[in-house]
């Protein structure tokens, strides 16, 4: 029943995906926006719902330190995923689509919003993964960054909300609830509530789906024994980073690189900053790096080490391709292997 429960629960998030996409290119559009601020802000904000929930729930209502420490890894694992295994699956819907693709196997980004991302990156979650070294008791210092953290955020929004639109894409696929706009031919621009209902109700699809998706994942994991470390650290994160996945899939199928690129970057920058603010006001004592912890805080450092063999060459060289996006499959794979050998040993 719950294989069943997690084919249903997929199909429903790729339908979601798709009419967000879909969806939110056009918002964009309407209100004249980049599209940086459509992929790194509207798009990555929107999709990482899901997962933020997860450790919302379990730190805010879950009581206890062993639901702080679960939600703690569900912070960490998100752009840990994001940084390794959405970019690999990326990577490989490019060298999949590249005869499809004008570009090819090649990575065609605007680099100031790919940069600007990472940047602030970079900056939030060092500040977030700082705070795990202060002493015990630090608590009001803890307060002090996560609301630093939250105003970088807000900056960050605010810079690219800010940015010029530049030239819409003429090839922009007219809206798939474009029928629902009546009074109106079905060839011209629908109106922006027409748009905001096909949002609304994709988000409501991801954020359905992902949940019954979870679910079954945490089904499936108790009966075959799986520790709640492993399903905080791995799976779940897997589970609920399926919209950021799916979306940029379907972009990059599309030749619309920016916005696939951007999603995931600014769900990295908003998961460095939302969800890490939540850890340190509410569950202080567990956002310390500690015997129990130091597997969870490694998937920090591996997420950032990823992100710069990744993109270091975009910098330089001004060159990323699909293949050099699929090597966050390595640093993904690397991390299992640790996590299920310490789980071993843990358990012997």
């Amino acid at each position: 029943m719950d294989l069943v429960i997690l084919g249903i629960a997929l199909v429903v998030i790729l339908l979601g995906a798709e009419l967000f996409t879909n969806g939110i290119e056009w918002f964009g559009r309407k209100l004249d926006l980049a599209e940086g601020a459509v992929g790194s802000v509207l798009a990555a904000v929107g999709t990482a719902l899901p997962e933020t929930m997860i450790p919302f729930v379990a730190i805010v209502f879950g009581g206890g330190s062993a639901a702080a420490e679960v939600g703690v890894g569900a912070v960490l694992g998100a752009p840990f995923m994001l940084a390794t295994l959405a970019m690999f699956v990326t990577g490989i819907a490019i060298l999949v689509f590249r005869r499809r693709r004008r570009q090819g196997i090649e990575v065609m980004v605007d680099q100031r919003v790919l940069l600007h991302d990472l940047r602030w990156f970079g900056m939030g979650y060092g500040l977030a993964i700082g705070a795990a070294f202060l002493p015990p008791g630090s608590e009001l210092a803890k307060v002090g960054v996560a609301i630093v953290l939250l105003a970088l955020y807000g900056w960050y929004v605010r810079g690219h909300l800010r940015a010029e639109a530049g030239e819409h894409d003429e090839d922009l696929a007219p809206l798939r609830l474009r029928h629902l706009d009546r009074g109106r031919g079905h060839h011209t621009v629908p109106r922006l509530r027409v748009v905001g209902v096909q949002v609304l109700l994709s988000l409501g699809c991801i954020v359905v789906g992902a949940v019954f998706f979870v679910g079954a994942v945490q089904e499936l994991a108790a009966s075959l024994g799986v520790g709640s470390a492993l399903l905080a650290l791995v799976i779940a994160p897997i589970a609920t980073e399926l919209p950021e996945k799916f979306n940029s899939v379907i972009w990059v199928r599309q030749g619309k690189d920016t916005l696939a690129l951007g999603n995931i970057t600014g769900a990295m920058v908003f998961q460095s900053a939302i969800p890490t603010s939540v850890a340190l006001l509410f569950a202080p004592a567990a956002w310390t790096i500690g015997a129990e912890s130091q597997l969870s805080f490694l998937s920090a450092g591996i997420a950032i080490l990823s992100i710069l063999v990744i993109f270091v060459p975009l910098r330089l060289r001004g060159l990323l391709t699909g293949r050099g996006l699929a090597v966050g499959g390595i640093f993904y794979v690397g991390y299992l292997v640790l996590v299920i050998r310490a789980l071993a040993e843990s358990a012997a």
